[in-house]
Formats: C-alpha cells, structure tokens, sequence
C-alpha cells in the first residue's frame, strides 16, 4: 500500500466484508478475494510471522473499548490507523497514527450493546488486520 487510493480501496474491501454478515461464515471464508487482503490472526495469511505485532487487541470493559496493537513505530514502518465498527456496521470510530505515536486508542459503545465488534490495525507495510471480539 503505497499510496492513499490503495488505503481507501483496502478500507472499501473491508467495509464489504461487514455486509456479508448475512452471508453464511463458511460461503464468505471461501471467497478468493479476500485472501492476502485482510489478515487475522486465525488467517495471517503471507505474514503468518507478523501476527502478533500487528493483529488488533480488543479490551472491552463495560461499555469501554481499548484497542492497542502491539507495534513498534518509526518513519518507515508504523500502524497508520485504528476503526472499530458494529456488527451491523455502524461506525464507532477510529484513530489516525504517525510514526511518533503510539498504535492505542480508546472508544465508547452505545449504552448496552451486546454483539460482535470489528477491530481493525492498518500497517503501512504489512497491510489491513482485522481482529472479531463478542461483548
């Protein structure tokens, strides 16, 4: 991912993999084109060695999220962005990073929520992670 297009296309595939929650687990984890695209820890995929610096961790804490990856920072390799969405995908927010930061971020779900969270980390050389979290 060299530019911004490709982060916006990267981010586009992912928000369509929230629509497939309709779609029956085993038909969505058949479909070719999300393989080498979005990583998880179950599926790293070509950077099987990279999981546990870059997979999201989720922290929930009553309605409290943390979401910390695990990353070391500098100007030529850092996680660039945080985004926590809903199973329904409704978005709750995200957190933008530079080299100088640290890859942490906090989020606040509606009063009660119960159900799936999507977590994702995006590095600028290792690519677009996705971590699935039940509240």
């Amino acid at each position: 991912m060299n530019d911004r297009r490709d982060f916006f296309k990267t981010t586009a595939v992912a928000a369509s993999i929230l629509a497939l929650n309709s779609v029956p687990r085993a038909f969505a984890a058949s479909l070719p084109m999300y393989t080498n695209i979005i990583y998880t820890r179950d599926n790293p995929g070509k950077w099987g060695q990279k999981v546990d610096s870059h997979a999201p961790e989720v922290t929930v804490t009553g309605d409290k999220v943390k979401v910390v990856t695990k990353h070391p920072m500098s100007d030529q390799h850092f996680i660039v962005r945080h985004t926590l969405v809903l199973n329904d995908g409704t978005y709750v927010g995200g957190a933008t990073f530079t080299s100088a930061d640290k890859p942490e971020s906090s989020y606040e779900l509606p009063k009660g929520y119960k159900g799936k969270l999507y977590t994702t980390s995006f590095c600028n050389l290792h690519d677009f992670w996705l971590t699935e979290t039940m509240v």
